[in-house]
């Protein structure tokens, strides 16, 4: 992205968090751009150091650390120099205080969760909440800021009576210790609307079209010349990422479809028909199931199933360049929820799990990656899709993760278990199409779990596999919630199950939310 743009918009330091990059989200859903640098950006040094501010705002994200830790992330030196305003969030908050000789630490007790807010003085992003007024927000500290420091006021505290927002008396400076960015927060759109629009001035009026311009002018001048392969699974990100590619460099792209035998049923009859009919893409299919099922014969634990894969699906992409010719580039559909799970990439921000196309990949594969949808969410993507031009069949279809059902068959696998939970995922899917659920469903899918329950068929006693149903709605991945399917429609696809498929006996259904369980089981 241009400077020009930044200096118009925010930038956002991340210091770790898991939701750093729903700051960046909220702005753009508000149309103001911004950007997000790791906290000890190398830029930020001689920036700070010659007074340039580098954007018309700046945010400071929260993190897991302690500022009261020796070595934890700590402001670059002169940013609170730049005259430019500032807003503090979690952490970052704790940061503010900190500079300005606060308490910081651990009280005696965190909050976790929903928390109520009263608005004492209404200041800053609060100016449109009346004094008074009672927010249910989104917390998650432990360490907290004892009490405002010097120049500073308290605007709201929480009703456990710990200082929930400050704001300075004479500065730009402001710090919230709750999450505005988290969808639980009431208000918090309001928030960082106001701290952007009317706080920094800021014109909101960047859109995703301007995401695609700029897309496709760097990715015309990264590729260059050279060649790039593209792996294609057919699912939403990546064929958003095959056409962005087509639209910016098409004569250097080739698809490569990859059927590692971990697919939904009829999954690559689908792909081939797609793209071959309506995309006019160079693709190339390579049939590999066996190579998939023998690395992953046997093997158990989640995270060596997603590393062994991830570093297969280099191999074919390498072995494929002895057919294909030479291709400098590797161009996947990674997600900002893919990154920040899998491995610390901005700021000291925790791992979850290694996503296969992250936190699995070889250190010495020959590719140099192109990931242009690396900072966005899954709706991000779906509304680029629709700037590209891609029909509501593949913009709409739910999120499959790139290891497939090897993450949905708990423990090892085999083919027949793959092939059971094949059957039972399309019975699933196909019912919630034909009970019109589909489209109000984030993600959904079936999960095999190979441990024998006793059942009755035909009077007769059966000892088979258990299966779960999981579906959930959310907007980015980040969060989830159960979806709410009608217990008639669970007993149908339930019946349907286990009479159509033969090893399984018992269909349950998951009600767990994100946090704290994943969406997907492994």
């Amino acid at each position: 992205m241009s400077d020009q743009h930044l200096r118009s918009g925010v930038l956002i330091l991340d210091y770790g968090s898991q939701y750093t990059l729903l700051i960046a989200r909220r702005l753009r859903e508000l149309r103001v751009y911004c950007e997000v640098w790791p906290c000890n950006d190398a830029r930020l040094g001689p920036l700070c150091a010659s007074g340039q501010a580098p954007a018309k705002g700046i945010i400071l994200s929260g993190g897991p650390s302690s500022v009261a830790v020796e070595g934890a992330p700590a402001l670059a030196g002169g940013l609170l120099d730049l005259q430019v305003p500032v807003l503090g969030i979690c952490y970052g908050m704790q940061l503010l205080g900190q500079a300005f000789g606060a308490t910081v630490g651990r009280g005696e007790q965190g909050e976790y969760g929903r928390t109520s807010v009263v608005v004492e003085q209404p200041l800053g992003p609060f100016l449109s909440f009346a004094g008074g007024t009672q927010l249910d927000v989104w917390m998650s500290h432990g360490d907290a800021v004892a009490a405002p420091p010097q120049g500073f006021v308290a605007v709201a505290r929480s009703t456990n009576g710990l200082l929930a927002a400050m704001a300075h008396r004479e500065r730009p400076l402001f710090g919230l210790q709750f999450h505005p960015e988290v969808a639980h927060t009431q208000g918090g759109e309001a928030l960082l609307r106001s701290f952007a629009v009317e706080v920094c001035g800021i014109d909101a009026s960047w859109n995703m079209g301007d995401f695609l311009t700029e897309q496709v002018t760097y990715l015309r001048e990264r590729v260059g010349e050279d060649r790039v392969l593209c792996a294609l699974s057919g699912g939403v990100d990546s064929s958003v990422v095959a056409a962005l590619l087509a639209r910016a460099c098409p004569e250097q792209l080739t698809c490569l479809f990859v059927d590692t035998g971990l697919l939904r049923k009829g999954e690559r009859e689908i792909v081939e028909t797609t793209f071959r009919e309506h995309f006019g893409v160079r693709l190339e299919v390579v049939d590999a199931r066996a190579r998939f099922m023998e690395v992953l014969r046997g093997v158990e634990d989640p995270e060596a199933k997603r590393k062994r894969i991830g570093e297969t699906f280099i191999r074919v992409f390498e072995d494929a360049c002895a057919s294909l010719g030479e291709m400098r580039y590797l161009a996947q559909g990674t997600l900002y929820p893919d990154v920040i799970e899998s491995v610390s990439v901005r700021g000291p921000s925790a791992t979850i799990k290694s996503h296969h196309n992250v936190g699995g990949l070889p250190e010495d594969m020959r590719f140099e990656l192109i990931e242009p949808l690396r900072e966005l969410f899954k709706d991000e993507v779906r509304a680029l899709g629709r700037q590209l031009g891609l029909p509501h069949e593949i913009v709409g279809r739910h999120p499959f993760p790139g290891p497939g059902l090897a993450v949905r068959i708990l423990g090892a696998l085999d083919e027949e278990k793959v092939a059971t939970l094949q059957e039972a995922d399309h019975i699933f899917i196909s019912a919630l199409h034909e009970f019109g659920l589909y489209d109000d469903i984030w993600q959904a899918f079936a999960v095999l779990i190979p441990v024998k329950t006793v059942g009755v068929m035909g009077d007769s006693r059966t000892y088979e596999w258990l299966c779960a149903l999981r579906a959930v709605t959310s907007t980015d991945g980040m969060t989830a919630d159960r979806a709410h399917i009608p217990h008639d429609v669970l007993g149908v696809i339930s019946d349907r199950i286990i009479n159509r498929v033969r090893r399984i006996n018992r269909v349950v259904y998951d009600v767990s939310s994100k946090p704290p369980a994943t969406i997907e089981w492994e």
